[in-house]
Formats: C-alpha cells, structure tokens, sequence
C-alpha cells in the first residue's frame, strides 16, 4: 500500500470520495491510488498533491525512477488507469505483448546508444505488468497477418519465441487475440495503429501512432471515428479460435 498517500488523505480531512469529487474523477480511480504502482495521469498529480499539500514526489516517489520517454508517459499513465484497451496493430506485434528479443528488433535502426535501447525495452517490459496484476484491464489487441509473417532483425528463432509468447498471452484471463487474414480485403486498418482506453467512469481517450511522436486523442468527435473503424476492424477479424489456430500455425513455420 502507498502509505504516503494514504496519509497524506487523512491528514487533508479527504477521503477518495471527496478528493475525487474536487478533482472530477471516479472516487474508485482515486482509491486505487493508494495501491503500489498506481500512479495518477500526470495532469492530475500536481492538483492532487496541491489539495493534500504534499509534493508530488512525497506522494509517489517511483515518478522518478520512470524509464519510458517523457513524451509517452501520460499513456503509460493512462493504461495503468485503464479498465479495458482495444489495440489495433498494423506492422508490429503491440508493445504489451512483446518479447524483450522482439522488442529490442523493433529499435534495431533508431540512432540510439545501447544504454538507451535498454531503457526503452525495460520500459516496455514493466508496462506488461498491468495484463497480469490483480484486477488490470481487459485487453484485446487485433493485429494483421503481415506482423506474424514478416521476418524482423533477429531471425527465424525471434519471431518463433515472439509467436509462442503471443499464445502464452493470449491464454491470460485478461486478454483476447484476433487477427486479420492477409486474404481480407482493404480495410480501415491500413491507416494506421491505434490504441483505444476506457477509463473508470466510462471516458474514452485514444494513443494513435505515426511516423512522429505519437499522440494521445480525447476529443468526443475523433473518439467516436477510431471506434468506428474498431468495429470495423474487429468486423474483418478472425475469430478468437480461429486466431489462435493461425497464431499456432504461423509459430510452427517459424521453428
């Protein structure tokens, strides 16, 4: 438990309801603050730790042992909050499910230093934590063919163990795998991955990469188009069983 928080509320005369009343968030949200780990989006530490008259650092010191890039860690943030999370996956495996081998191919040709490179991939791998912890979010990732067949940096041996751990995820309770059959026709995955989040109260916030920096979308209007094309997407998947089956078969072709 976070006992810093934990005191700092009683200490406030705040309880998680009434903080989050003042900061307009689920009072459940706010509970889970005090749980190790679980740290608020970054917009809302500051106000927090005003109310409480703490420093964000008193309250949640892992803020600065943080490996994942600036840019990218109010989606960290984000998923940590999150219920449930629909990926969709064009060219590669989603970072939530991938090998710490596969992950360090897909930086092979980013002008970083090794010391950077292991930063980045031991950022990726402690954000898996959230499809295995006690009450983490549904996660439900479409991916197309193309990412399963495509050799990365690494080899043959990579992208079997990469296959192999993707059916080792997709028997946690906590989430489902879907892929799209390269025999689909153009569909509205083409342009591109993207994330979607539910958060507790029922928000809807968006991760869409690119090229650049990825961004993080919340207005109503762009919510409701990426979830349209979800449905669509999802529409042209396989089903769950039949993913599987040719998740086992594309990891057998790979040994």
């Amino acid at each position: 438990m976070n006992h810093a928080f934990v005191a700092a509320l009683a200490e406030a005369c705040e309880t998680a309801e009434s903080l989050a009343g003042r900061i307009g968030l689920h009072p459940k949200t706010v509970a889970r603050w005090a749980n190790p780990g679980r740290i608020p989006q970054t917009r809302h530490r500051a106000e927090v730790a005003q109310i409480l008259r703490k420093d964000v650092l008193e309250l949640w010191p892992d803020v600065l042992n943080r490996r994942e890039p600036v840019w990218f860690r109010p989606w960290v943030d984000i998923e940590r909050e999150a219920v449930a999370l629909r990926a969709f996956q064009l060219a590669w495996v989603p970072g939530l499910l991938q090998t710490e081998a596969y992950a360090r191919a897909t930086l092979a040709w980013e002008a970083l230093i090794p010391a950077e490179i292991d930063e980045l991939v031991a950022a990726r791998i402690d954000r898996q934590a959230i499809l295995t912890r006690e009450r983490g979010p549904l996660f439900i990732a479409v991916l197309d063919e193309g990412i399963i067949r495509r050799p990365v940096a690494g080899g043959r041996a990579l992208m079997a163990a990469q296959l192999a751990h993707l059916l080792v995820c997709a028997d946690l309770p906590s989430v489902q795998l879907h892929v799209v059959p390269s025999e689909a026709a153009a569909y509205p995955g083409l342009n591109g991955p993207f994330t979607l989040a539910e958060l507790p109260g029922g928000t809807r916030v968006a991760h869409v990469d690119s090229q650049a920096h990825a961004q993080i979308v919340d207005q109503a209007s762009e919510i409701a188009t990426l979830e349209r094309r979800w449905e669509r997407i999802r529409g042209e998947a396989l089903p769950r069983g039949r993913s599987l089956d040719l998740l086992k078969e594309a990891a057998a072709s790979w040994t």
